[in-house]
């Protein structure tokens, strides 16, 4: 039985200057504009036909905070589909608070990469599937990598970054994964800092080369802005396809992506 693809709206919350929760949508993790109250877009994807939504606390890492848990525990409310949710996750009680929050899965990046046994005591604890890695990667074109693909003609890898793609690890995420998947991680979230907001298409090569480097499901992020670039980072091989600007701003709808992606072969719930 062919397992159907999964798409998946994303909200990334930030604090807003009067200390309240808000989403806003950027280019390359910067120029962050205000989009819109989590909760209630949560509440709309819910009834949108979403198979999943992520909530990605987007600066709780960066700042060395707690994922906001009492706003986490509203959207819960809203949502009777998985519910992933990132930032500032760094220790078991952590995880163990965000699904007591009413997450299904948690999303690690930067305290994986600082501690990977979190991996391991996390799907221990929990299970495999509540435990996403998350990777924000980033080309780079020098001979620092381990492993490389062609890219308009140069040979470049792809780098893991830490505290929302602000900091460098020299990690080859290619390594990285294989890693992961080794201690326990059930999922591999793939964003691309080259391609986030930009709207052109996902970082097919990426995508690929991930998806060859692991046998665990693979979620696609950064750089959706047609049905079509869905199409394409599924025939590179995610499993699921993770978009937030052309739903946030009704440039499609979860129901019209999903109806193109099935009258292009692509199985997925209508």
């Amino acid at each position: 039985m062919t397992l159907t693809k999964r798409i998946i709206p994303c909200i990334d919350v930030d604090v807003d200057e009067d200390g309240n929760a808000a989403v806003y949508t950027g280019v390359q993790f910067e120029d962050l504009e205000y989009t819109g109250d989590p909760v209630e877009m949560a509440k709309e994807y819910n009834e949108a036909g979403a198979d999943e939504f992520t909530f990605l606390d987007i600066t709780a890492s960066a700042e060395g905070r707690e994922t906001m848990l009492d706003v986490v525990e509203q959207v819960a409310d809203e949502v009777f589909i998985p519910l992933t949710v990132g930032g500032g996750i760094r220790t078991v009680e952590d995880i163990k608070e965000t699904l007591r929050a009413g997450a299904d899965k948690v999303s690690i990046n930067t305290g994986a990469i600082e501690r990977p046994e979190l991996i391991t005591e996390g799907a221990t604890a929990f299970g495999n599937q509540c435990i996403l890695l998350s990777v924000d990667a980033r080309r780079r074109f020098d001979e620092a990598g381990e492993h490389y693909v062609q890219i308009d003609g140069e040979s470049a890898w792809f780098e893991a970054t830490i505290h929302g793609g602000r900091t460098g690890t020299d990690l080859d995420v290619l390594e990285w994964v294989r890693e992961a998947e080794e201690r326990g991680a059930g999922e591999m979230f793939i964003n691309s800092i080259d391609k986030d907001g930009t709207k052109d298409g996902y970082d097919l090569p990426l995508m690929e080369a991930v998806s060859d480097a692991v046998s665990t499901p693979v979620i696609a992020s950064s750089g959706c802005g047609h049905p079509r670039h869905m199409l394409e980072v599924f025939e590179a091989g995610a499993d699921a396809a993770l978009a937030a600007s052309i739903f946030h701003f009704d440039e499609y709808t979860i129901q019209e992506t999903k109806e193109y992606l099935d009258d292009h072969g692509v199985p997925v719930r209508l």
